[in-house]
């Protein structure tokens, strides 16, 4: 591992910034060249031998992806189920909770917007109770907590690790801790730290953990993955719609889960795509995961400090240990003419409204921000074209 050690060698691999600066890596980063070549070739043995051959040829290699991501999370790869996203992921794992009318789930301030708005049909559809922690400036309140699941004894916490609207990174693990000592289920949303950061589920404590590969794990669009603990497994968890690749039809009326996590899977995979995300997650395991979060996070410092001096910027992101995603609201400047605009001159960014983000943008009095989001490829130049062109764009 950690073979490849250098930024001229990840630009090298990155066919994307040749007449790009993407730094929309939050929504979706470049794909490395590896990961383009697994695809396509995979692509092109389903043109000539079949998509049911293609798939049994290449059976070896599949399972790879999930030794690759039992790497990445410190697991086993029969803790590791692929799913179609990581919206995906994370339904099936709240499927399995098997709640009853009066049962509380408990949240964060700074939860992903599909998330809440699965807890609130949850609640108009189950009659579950949506509780949040208590918080302590920008993040949960851990001295409270432990009083909080006494007082509230909830049958799932659900925390975003890192929220899409800000570089806040939760103490998930510190989280993790108190939920696994009081008895509840804990359900991790990775979908912002994997990648740009060591991931490793003994430490977070957590039952579920979801994610995506075409964030900064730089894989393709289409592909998400579930991390389920052997307790979750043990306890008979399963998804409520699980299909015949997570159970075998056992008799008319009975049917009987598979023994580990893909029983959180379907049958139904793009396996070029499935190939590709290994390929991602070999990259950043050859890099370390370490090392990637060290560059993002010192490239993203960069950009606060730069963006903070532009006219009438405000950044937004609070934490002792910001992470990967800036976001920055300029008085009397739409976000969203921001972005179009940079991106006529070939720089990517993203915004966000109010609607992503309605506790968090209205504690900060915004409704809306531009979200600026550098990956270990990216460089301080780059950064600094960004802010120029930002500067013209203000004036």
């Amino acid at each position: 591992m950690n073979k490849i050690h250098t930024l001229p060698q990840w630009r090298q691999d990155t066919p994307g910034i040749k007449d790009l600066i993407h730094l929309n890596n939050a929504g979706a980063a470049l794909m490395p060249r590896q990961v383009i070549e697994a695809i396509q070739q995979h692509i092109h043995l389903e043109a000539v031998n079949g998509g049911y051959e293609s798939a049994d040829l290449r059976r070896a290699d599949i399972e790879k992806v999930y030794a690759s991501l039992a790497t990445l999370l410190n697991t086993k790869a029969s803790n590791i189920a692929l799913t179609a996203n990581a919206t995906d992921a994370y339904s099936r794992a709240l499927s399995s909770i098997p709640f009853e009318t009066g049962d509380v789930i408990l949240t964060t301030d700074n939860d992903y917007v599909s998330n809440y708005i699965a807890f609130i049909s949850m609640q108009k559809r189950y009659g579950v109770k949506v509780e949040r922690m208590q918080q302590d400036g920008a993040t949960p309140d851990l001295a409270a907590l432990p009083a909080q699941m006494e007082k509230l004894r909830p049958k799932l916490v659900s925390v975003t690790h890192v929220p899409t609207n800000s570089g806040l990174v939760q103490p998930a693990a510190e989280i993790g801790k108190i939920v696994k000592a009081h008895g509840a289920w804990y359900l991790l949303d990775a979908c912002q730290s994997a990648g740009q950061m060591p991931l490793d589920v003994k430490e977070l404590h957590c039952d579920f953990l979801s994610a995506t590969f075409r964030k900064f794990l730089r894989g393709p669009r289409g592909m998400g993955f579930l991390y389920v603990s052997d307790e979750a497994l043990a306890a008979g968890l399963e998804p409520l719609f699980p299909d015949l690749a997570g159970a075998e039809w056992t008799e008319i009326g009975q049917y009987k889960p598979r023994p580990d996590a893909r029983r959180f899977e379907d049958w139904e995979f793009a396996y070029a795509l499935v190939l590709g995300s290994g390929a991602c997650v070999d990259y950043a395991l050859e890099i370390g995961l370490e090392p990637i979060k060290a560059q993002v996070s010192a490239l993203a410092d960069y950009t606060r400090e730069i963006l903070a001096e532009l006219p009438g910027a405000s950044v937004l992101d609070q934490g002792e240990d910001p992470c990967g995603i800036v976001t920055v609201h300029f008085a009397g400047q739409a976000p969203l003419f921001l972005r179009d605009r940079l991106r006529e001159r070939k720089i990517n960014t993203s915004h966000l409204t109010r609607n992503a983000a309605l506790i968090d943008f209205g504690q900060k009095s915004v409704d809306a921000a531009l979200r600026v989001s550098p990956h270990y490829y990216n460089t301080k130049e780059e950064i600094d074209t960004l802010a120029e062109h930002l500067a013209e764009l203000l004036k």
